[in-house]
């Protein structure tokens, strides 16, 4: 198989078939991005799903491609509806991780120090940070499991946790059709008593401000103002997911004969869409994926209970409402150039063009919001897609990517470079050595990961955000 990009385009890079591909690939670089590629691995790992059994033309890399399971992080992977695969690995071991953004009445410039020191501590007398750990409170942990996997964050909001408007603003009202229980382990369930919790890896809680509006029109129907605090909240299904992945990537795995199915990998193990492995995996995966819209609900409500409890304001008066939520790793159904399709995204995100019938009432006339967190310690990205969205499924980067990998990043850098590279940014964390791995110098460049796709002519930048105070967990769980 021949792993020898061309360029095609702005930004574009076509890896042709060969081999037993059945599409090509395409990956978006900028010349920057393009010269410090070296992912010889992940570009493997695309031509590897253009192995698989109806799988549609083209497999697309990210501007924040990076390894992963099976498929790579920032890659984008479509299936015929009727012929074709679904693989676990390839939506990931935290289904749904992803980020909403609340925006504020606040002005970031009258928050001290110390009173993001408060926040921070008040948040996390509330929201539980790093691997393992389970809710604080015990109608979470012991929640309805049922109704939290088929009302996903409906559930909750209809309980009292949350805003009138927030249903309708997540990705698919906040609950994907068809997940059943039945379809999930023992082993899964067992680990489903983390609601309300963000866990480790590249998961935080951030509140910032937004820096600079790059599209005015667009920021205000987002109600996104220069100046004005933020918060961005990014976390998924926790150890409930990724017990459904694991479970699934096996379960396809031990199946393939059955279905005469040459799989590339274990971590690109698939099944039929239609067989029973298919369609127990998206009903499992429905479930995590709602269980994920359910804990960032909840972390939402508990954060503007902090924010009252510290700045004595009702939430009137502050604000603290859902911009919106967008899912990063996920399948879903999709119409596109006429056929029905399952895409598969692994640390994309979904951006929907204008007047498309899925973007909320609100945001028909710009496009779906597209949130793109940076690096703790870097700038966040609100974007929406182009009239040329469709060439990518309508999808685009989920964050920055890595540079380096975490084993990398923890033996390369010091505590004081960490230090360094969040100077202006309150951390909140036990130990600090403890987030090497998660240190700007780790990431890409977000301005010119985000770039290469505007330049492209994919993407229309809204605003850019800017850390002010972030917590962290501890642990890898990205």
């Amino acid at each position: 198989m021949e792993l020898n990009l061309e360029p095609c385009g702005k930004n574009r890079y076509r890896l042709r078939p060969s081999g037993d591909m059945r599409a090509e690939v395409l990956v978006f670089l900028s010349p920057s991005l393009r010269q410090q590629f070296d992912e010889t691995e992940a570009l493997k790992q695309l031509a590897d799903a253009a192995t698989l059994e109806g799988v549609v033309s083209p497999v697309i890399g990210m501007p924040d491609i990076h390894t992963g399971f099976g498929l790579p992080i920032g890659g984008v992977m479509a299936t015929d509806a009727g012929s074709g695969v679904v693989s676990a690995g390839a939506v990931g071991m935290d289904i749904n991780c992803g980020v909403r953004l609340l925006r504020t009445r606040l002005e970031a410039a009258a928050l001290s120090e110390s009173r993001l020191e408060k926040l921070l501590a008040a948040i996390e007398k509330r929201v539980p940070a790093g691997v393992g750990r389970a809710s604080l409170f015990r109608e979470f942990r012991e929640a309805d499991l049922e109704a939290v996997c088929t009302g996903g964050a409906a559930y909750f909001i209809r309980k009292g946790y949350g805003l009138p408007g927030d249903e309708g603003a997540i990705e698919a009202g906040g609950a994907l059709p068809g997940a059943s229980l039945k379809a999930v382990s023992r082993e899964a369930r067992e680990r489903s008593d983390q609601l309300a919790t963000i866990g480790g890896g590249n998961h935080f809680i951030e509140i910032g401000r937004v820096e600079k509006v790059f599209w005015p029109e667009g920021a205000g129907i987002m109600g996104l103002e220069e100046g004005k605090v933020t918060v961005l909240i990014h976390t998924g299904s926790r150890g409930f997911g990724h017990q459904i992945c694991t479970d699934y990537s096996d379960r396809m795995a031990r199946a393939a004969a059955k279905y005469s199915l040459r799989l590339p990998s274990k971590g690109l193990a698939a099944a039929p869409i239609s067989s029973t492995e298919g369609r127990d995996y998206l009903a499992a995966m429905a479930c995590a994926a709602n269980f994920a819209f359910a804990n960032r609900q909840l972390i939402t409500f508990l954060v503007r209970e902090a924010f009252e409890e510290v700045l004595k304001l009702p939430l009137e008066e502050m604000g603290l409402e859902l911009v919106y939520d967008v899912a990063h790793n996920i399948a879903k159904f999709e119409e596109h150039g006429g056929r029905e399709l399952l895409v598969h995204r692994k640390g994309a995100t979904r951006a929907l063009p204008v007047g498309h019938p899925e973007v909320p009432a609100r945001y028909r006339g710009i496009g779906q919001p597209a949130i793109i967190p940076g690096s703790m310690g870097t700038a966040s990205y609100v974007v929406v897609g182009t009239d040329r969205i469709a060439e990518t499924f309508h999808s685009v980067n989920h964050g920055a990517g890595r540079v380096m990998s975490r084993k990398k990043a923890r033996t390369s850098l010091s505590v004081e470079e960490l230090r360094a590279s969040m100077e202006g940014v309150l951390l909140r964390a036990k130990k600090l050595r403890s987030l090497l791995d998660e240190a700007p110098l780790a990431y890409k460049d977000i301005d010119e990961v985000v770039g290469t796709l505007v330049d492209a002519g994919l993407t229309r930048p809204v605003v850019r955000l800017k850390p002010l105070a972030v917590i962290k967990g501890e642990g890898d769980e990205a």
